[in-house]
């Protein structure tokens, strides 16, 4: 367990008392000075972590578990720990001093060919799994705007994708998991065994215990392509119309914001709906086209002059009038449409060496485009704008964690040139919980622990049952501190 009295000291419960020092430049003056009789001392080097936004960076231990016996080795040790996946999340969700990463556990167990039910070491990446179930004609069920989170990260965060209007987040294509918990025993949770852990591992965050493995449920799909409209809008008033209007008529919905007009024009966008196309858009043999493994890389930080509102009212007003017409009706590969980042390896380097900050909340449906408007109006105002601004609606969801409420959810990022932006979110986090809203703890590194009490109703329930599973708070994350949940 970790020393409160000197920080960077993990004491174990093996028979022999062994420090383990983890941190940058220790030394042996790290130790406590008393008639304690320490016979092993241990310099662990520690590594550099961060998540995709790049803030915060820590340093830290890092180990990989290969099989079940090493994932309960690891589990067992008296050190707290979290379960790292491919660091796919934004901010400290997946950042913690001890963490064991779960990507060499990417073995497929089982499948289904009739049911498409899939059962897997939970380390896999979602390309992983595209690159196996495309060709036998299924496809992952919920997916985020990148194809490279682990499955045991996606269910941690419960994620959803441009289809949780009509089919919810991935939780609910979850049959089972499989975990460790904090004792280092194996348990199997689903909706009818363990369900109290089943519905806290969703969304949890990793904090419940160990995925090692789990069973999912494919979506039967008749191509690799998408049968998309994209419309363009005059403002946010018409794009909330489209959502209402085809919500009903379309799996896939979405719509990118020109974050910093103003005036008539606030809120204008594009809005893109989709179908899974047909097979007999293309040749037989093109149907289950796998996408390329090719990505032209960022080989270097930006430097931050690039990045100012000029560049960014530059890149909106380009890509917003780069549709010329209102209606456009095309048929395209799922790649683009579901990924249209991956094919730049480490674009998060765009942003520059100190990162940036993605801000993703929700509201309810209820005085939706008043409030929408407002937090648009802010960020026009304050010239602090996004590339990237993503809108889509949501319908109702059950983890106690889970960040998707009935309603609509638009994702932000926000280059980290200097701390002035956190203040300015924590204002708009204001806003959000005025409504009832809250903000998406996978894309979250600046949430304040009141602010995150109050957004999370179930987050006592959620505690009572990591407590009866995990007396101890084994299972950490930075974020986790943070925000008083361990």
């Amino acid at each position: 367990m970790r020393d409160d009295k000197y920080p960077y000291l993990f004491r174990t419960n093996l028979p022999k008392r062994i420090i383990v020092l983890i941190g940058p430049s220790l030394t042996t003056s790290h130790l406590p000075c008393s008639n304690e009789i320490f016979t092993i001392c241990i310099v662990m080097k520690p590594c550099e972590m961060t998540g995709w936004g790049l803030y915060p960076t820590i340093l830290g231990r890092k180990d990989r578990a290969r099989f079940l016996d090493e994932v309960r080795g690891f589990v067992e040790e008296a050190t707290p720990l979290l379960p790292q996946g491919n660091c796919r999340s934004y901010g400290d969700a997946c950042l913690f001093p001890r963490v064991v990463s779960t990507l060499e556990l990417k073995n497929l167990l089982a499948f289904d060919s009739e049911r498409g039910i899939l059962r897997t070491q939970a380390g896999i990446t979602l390309e992983e799994i595209i690159r196996f179930a495309l060709p036998q004609g299924f496809f992952p069920p919920v997916t985020p705007g990148t194809k490279f989170p682990t499955l045991g990260g996606c269910i941690a965060a419960d994620v959803h994708g441009k289809n949780h209007h009509l089919e919810g987040s991935i939780g609910n294509f979850v049959e089972e998991l499989e975990m460790v918990l904090a004792n280092g025993s194996c348990i199997r949770c689903s909706r009818r065994q363990n369900s109290d852990l089943f519905w806290a591992t969703l969304g949890g965050m990793g904090l419940t215990g160990f995925i090692y493995a789990a069973t999912l449920q494919l979506k039967k799909i008749p191509s690799a392509y998408i049968a998309l409209r994209s419309l363009k809008t005059a403002n946010l008033r018409e794009t909330l119309q489209i959502f209402a209007d085809s919500q009903t008529d379309y799996l896939y919905s979405m719509a990118w914001i020109d974050c910093l007009a103003s005036g008539t024009g606030l809120g204008r966008g594009i809005v893109m709906l989709g179908n899974h196309a047909p097979a007999a858009i293309s040749p037989p043999t093109t149907d289950f086209k796998l996408h390329s493994s090719n990505q032209r890389t960022i080989p270097f930080h930006f430097p931050e002059l690039l990045l100012n509102p000029f560049s960014m009212r530059s890149f909106n007003t380009l890509y917003y009038h780069r549709q010329l017409r209102s209606i456009s009706d095309s048929t395209i590969h799922y790649d683009p449409f579901f990924y249209p980042l991956d094919t730049i390896g480490h674009w998060n380097k765009i942003y520059g060496r100190r990162g940036f900050l993605q801000y993703q909340f929700a509201i309810p449906f209820a005085n939706g485009l008043q409030v929408m408007e407002e937090i648009l109006q802010r960020i026009a105002a304050r010239g602090s704008g996004s590339f990237l601004a993503v809108l889509k609606a949501f319908g109702p969801q059950e983890g106690l964690l889970s960040f998707p409420i009935p309603g609509y959810t638009l994702a932000l990022d926000f280059p980290l040139r200097n701390h002035s932006i956190i203040p300015f979110l924590h204002d708009l986090n204001k806003i959000v919980l005025r409504t009832g809203g809250r903000v998406y703890l996978a894309k979250d590194a600046i949430l304040k622990r009141e602010d995150f009490e109050a957004m999370y109703p179930k987050l006592e329930e959620f505690k009572k049952i990591k407590r009866l599973y995990d007396p101890q708070n084994h299972f950490r994350s930075q974020q986790s501190e943070r925000l008083g949940i361990s």
